[in-house]
């Protein structure tokens, strides 16, 4: 699956507004980066590929709350009460009007237990989605640059990025994602300890050594890109959510993909091959099995009708041709067959309950019409029933009583 992760860009959007962008067939390694204007974006162009926006860590602020007992934690089947709560617990934490801001809560949130709630504003947001979609790019997933994980691999990690002058620091813990200006002011409030770990982007890999007076690893930008599009988050909630069913069918698509592209499923894909190899050959081989049958069972029938009718010299339809010749047989020999109206009238004669007369009799290529019955609904149908299994096909019509061998027009 080729995926397409955009760095939101915090500047005023237009024509000219340059993303940064990175491109990647499996979410592990890229294989195309750099900074172009949205209408110059790579272009997924397979169905399977799908375009992930990363909010940067200045866009967004961090609240940890817990969500009263009886709330729903999810944006799509109830958002207007839930933006409601969310926004009476943050209204005193939030430097904005709830209505200009954008909430959006962990995969895992449940009422009654701490989350993080991330916070960014909902017009710059809904902007920048817009100028993407605009541009023949419409975002699927929309992951923040840093999350206040306390299960990430080294929580205790200082990160020294672009941004503001000369450069910023990063720092996601358990206690949120902090974000200062490189400075002075800032390595005093943050005391960060000698032998913490220190990661920079590296155009401001000297800088930092500058700063710290140590080395430090280096991780280009496209690289926190990739790590921040595998996070289980995902800020598209509330408005920015179409329907349920559309958010059922991006996650069903998300899962068929990774299915389809991942390295720890390619076993699995292997085996699915295999098995699906097997049921064809045996699918083959059974109707082989069946074709052979059938054309057993025409070939007996095609002896049955050159056997028993010597003059029938072309077999086009050995059932027809054998009921036609039969009945050819039947009236050079003058042996009554099921058709004619003298059998006909011999079951009917066994069958019809005492008393009962007929008034007119037509037969007509091999069909009966019978007038003068005086039957209840009970009577006639246990006649019909009762014509049936002697083969032939009876019904009413107006005040007639039809009767034909069955299989004959």
């Amino acid at each position: 699956m080729t995926t397409l992760i955009v760095t939101l860009p915090l500047a005023l959007l237009g024509n000219a507004t340059e993303y940064e962008y990175v491109l990647t067939q499996n979410g592990l390694t890229v294989v195309g980066h750099g900074r172009t204007t949205a209408a110059l974006l790579p272009v997924t162009r397979t169905l399977a590929g799908e375009v992930v926006a990363v909010v940067p860590a200045r866009a967004l602020s961090w609240h940890r709350l817990t969500l009263p007992k009886g709330t729903r934690a999810d944006s799509a089947s109830n958002p207007q009460r839930l933006r409601a709560v969310l926004s009476g617990l943050l209204e005193e934490h939030l430097l904005d009007e709830p209505e200009q801001v954008h909430f959006a809560l962990p995969p895992t949130a449940r009422a009654d237990e701490p989350v993080w709630v991330a916070v960014c504003d909902r017009a710059w947001l809904h902007a920048s989605l817009q100028a993407l979609e605009a541009a023949h790019q419409p975002v699927s997933r929309i992951v923040p640059e840093f999350t206040p994980d306390i299960q990430a691999p080294n929580p205790n990690t200082l990160y020294i990025t672009e941004g503001i002058l000369p450069a910023q620091l990063v720092v996601p813990s358990p206690q949120g994602v902090m974000v200062l200006p490189l400075s002075r002011a800032a390595l005093t409030l943050l005391d960060w300890p000698e032998h913490g770990a220190l990661v920079a982007q590296p155009s401001v890999a000297s800088v930092s050594e500058q700063w710290f007076q140590r080395p430090v690893s280096l991780q280009p930008s496209e690289q926190r890109c990739l790590t921040a599009a595998q996070s289980d988050w995902n800020l598209a909630q509330f408005d920015l959510i179409n329907t349920s069913h559309t958010r059922t069918l991006k996650r069903l698509n998300s899962v068929w993909q990774t299915f389809l592209h991942a390295p720890q499923w390619r076993a699995a894909r292997w085996c699915s091959v295999l098995l699906m190899s097997i049921h064809l050959l045996g699918l083959n081989a059974w109707a082989w099995k069946e074709r052979a049958v059938m054309d057993s069972q025409r070939a007996a029938i095609r002896a049955t009708l050159t056997d028993t009718f010597p003059e029938v010299k072309v077999i086009v339809d050995a059932p027809v041709q054998m009921a036609r010749a039969l009945t050819n047989l039947q009236q050079a020999t003058g042996t009554p067959s099921g058709q004619d109206l003298e059998a006909i009238l011999g079951h009917l004669s066994a069958l019809l309950p005492a008393g009962q007369s007929l008034s007119a009799i037509e037969f007509v290529a091999g069909e009966t019409r019978l007038k003068g019955l005086i039957l209840s609904t009970e009577e006639t149908s246990t006649l019909i029933t009762q014509l049936k299994t002697k083969g032939y096909a009876a019904h009413i019509e107006a005040d007639s009583l039809l009767i034909r061998l069955a299989g004959h027009p």
